[in-house]
């Protein structure tokens, strides 16, 4: 079988992460300064003043507007602590930084490449709604995407993530 899975079903624990909520005028400029903000933190702005490691995948968790033709402003980027920071995180210097526990995930998510732009991502929903078909499943309101590389990278890997219900 050399064809890749149209997309999988996978299930994560639960766990603490840093997020920032930001609602700029464009995606791209929430996921930037968002992801700056959580670089200061892991890279040394935090109460033990030291580099923490990072982690993948980023997950911006995203809302489409009522009428699912565009996103909500506000975005929510978030970044897993590692192991070693899960029962005592680091406290961020940063007040918008919140850490937060987030329940066991169970997602079906569809691998994307290169830009998240708001028009790649509603493309990207699309196309994965064609995939799934109508199903009750999972929630339409709110989806995650999740990134595994640096933003610099061209054609970078991405997921998008359909958030199961309970």
């Amino acid at each position: 079988q050399c064809e890749e899975a149209a997309y999988e079903e996978r299930q994560y624990p639960a766990g603490k992460w840093a997020c920032v909520t930001k609602g700029e005028p464009m995606y791209e400029q929430s996921i930037s300064m968002s992801f700056m903000k959580l670089m200061r933190y892991i890279c040394k702005e935090n109460s033990v003043g030291c580099y923490l490691g990072m982690t993948v995948p980023v997950l911006n968790e995203i809302h489409l507007t009522k009428e699912g033709t565009e996103l909500e402003r506000e975005v929510l980027t978030a970044y897993y602590l590692p192991g070693e920071f899960q029962q005592n995180p680091p406290v961020p210097m940063d007040p918008e930084i919140h850490i937060t526990e987030r329940a066991p995930l169970r997602v079906i998510t569809r691998v994307f490449y290169g830009m998240t732009t708001e028009e790649t991502i509603l493309r990207e929903i699309s196309l994965f709604w064609e995939l799934l078909g109508s199903t009750d499943t999972v929630l339409r309101e709110t989806y995650i995407v999740a990134a595994y590389e640096n933003p610099s990278i061209p054609q970078r890997r991405n997921e998008i993530w359909f958030i199961c219900r309970a």
